[in-house]
């Protein structure tokens, strides 16, 4: 028969995070290993748990929740990320510039539906989430990195975006706090990229779903709030902030100039329709979440759960020789680097599978996240204390075991 082969829109698609090493993982499980999952941000498999309050409401009222909803959603849970918008500083919020979906995953991609056509580019941070390389590259357009500086905390590099604006350039993406690398980026430096963005009539489209996970009293300041003449879509949901993962409810935020831009959000209007509606009982959920007690608080702040994992994932990584780590300051993740004069990666999809196979231990490698050399990988700090003790030690014996095979040439 004649073989049926995917779109060749899927050419440069790519989602390390649950791609093939994952899947090598899976198919270990199934053979009856146990692997420890340090690849992805999923929390409620490490034991946390959302507020009883999002799950008492979505309980009370799934009764409610057959039906479906307006397009961009409830009016209730709008009202309250309206509010929210408010409390960050983001100014002329109104309803109809919220858009409800499953997760802020769905809102990038119609985000990005909406504006590509061939050969537009976006400006994407190097490393980046890859959903938003994926999502731009689905949607017609080029997505172009620009490199985000290691040796300076891991901050865009501005010099480097400005180097790669061509006229074809429609958006740059800032994602802060930022996944894999975990900065948190200063007032002053969102005011440049502004600055860029308004010098070159750019959309900024702002990656905000981590902006409660922060530590050390760090404070996260909403680049949408520092301009109203340039157009910003803001993304964020429940996902990570209130450990609610699986309830796939998140939003997305139109803000700043929007008069030159009624063509455009008359294509979000007709994407967020053919949908039809996010999932409704997510939506019950988000106007407790936003108006209850922030619990997040209590796992960042001192004495926290995620804020002494940090800590001992931090530790245990840069106790290993030759692996150096910048700490995060907000999110789930460490990017650590290794030296290539210790480690001489020429394949880190392979160095995963690897590092799996010996040690039953699942990381993501950086160039899953479109980083330019294979010197990176990411984990995130979510296992307990001593299960994560134990899978760094065991990831500390394997480079043990590298480094005295290069030294011997093998």
């Amino acid at each position: 028969m004649r073989p049926i082969h995917k779109s060749n829109k899927l050419a440069e698609v790519c989602y390390e995070i649950r791609g093939p090493v994952p899947e090598k993982a899976r198919q270990m499980e199934e053979e009856g290993h146990k692997i420890t999952k340090l690849n992805i941000g999923n929390l409620a498999v490490f034991g946390f748990d959302p507020p009883d309050e999002i799950v008492h409401d979505m309980m009370v009222n799934l009764p409610n929740a057959a039906g479906y909803t307006d397009s961009k959603g409830m009016f209730a849970p709008r009202k309250a990320v309206m509010h929210y918008t408010q409390g960050k500083n983001i100014r002329g919020v109104t309803i109809d510039d919220i858009y409800l979906g499953n997760g802020a995953s769905e809102l990038i991609v119609m985000a990005m539906n909406a504006l590509l056509n061939t050969g537009d580019e976006v400006l994407v941070p190097a490393p980046d989430y890859p959903l938003w390389t994926a999502a731009v590259s689905l949607s017609g357009g080029t997505p172009v990195h620009y490199i985000c500086d290691e040796q300076q905390d891991w901050y865009p590099d501005l010099a480097d975006i400005r180097s790669k604006i061509t006229s074809n350039t429609r958006a740059i993406v800032i994602i802060n706090p930022n996944n894999p690398t975990g900065a948190l980026y200063p007032v002053e430096l969102l005011r440049e990229i502004i600055e860029i963005a308004r010098q070159n009539q750019l959309i900024v489209y702002a990656d905000e779903i981590y902006d409660k996970v922060l530590y050390d009293e760090a404070q996260h300041v909403s680049i949408a709030s520092l301009a109203d003449d340039v157009l910003c879509v803001t993304f964020n949901g429940l996902s990570k902030n209130y450990r609610s993962c699986g309830y796939r409810s998140g939003w997305m935020v139109v803000s700043g100039e929007k008069s030159h831009a009624k063509d455009y959000i008359e294509g979000l209007n007709m994407l967020a329709s053919m949908r039809l509606c996010a999932n409704a009982p997510g939506q019950f959920a988000i106007q407790t979440a936003l108006g209850g007690y922030q619990s997040i608080k209590d796992l960042v702040g001192p004495g926290g759960r995620l804020l002494k994992q940090r800590d001992l994932a931090y530790q245990l990584l840069t106790d290993i020789p030759g692996i150096t780590c910048v700490k995060p300051k907000a999110a789930l993740y460490m990017f650590p680097r290794l030296d290539p004069k210790i480690y001489p990666i020429v394949d880190d999809q392979q160095f995963a599978y690897e590092l799996l196979a010996e040690t039953k231990v699942l990381i993501v490698q950086g160039s899953g996240f479109n980083w330019i050399n294979h010197d990176h990988f990411r984990v995130v700090f979510l296992p307990n204390t001593d299960d994560m003790t134990e899978a760094f030690g065991r990831i500390a014996r394997f480079m043990e075991g590298y480094r005295k095979r290069h030294s011997l040439g093998y």
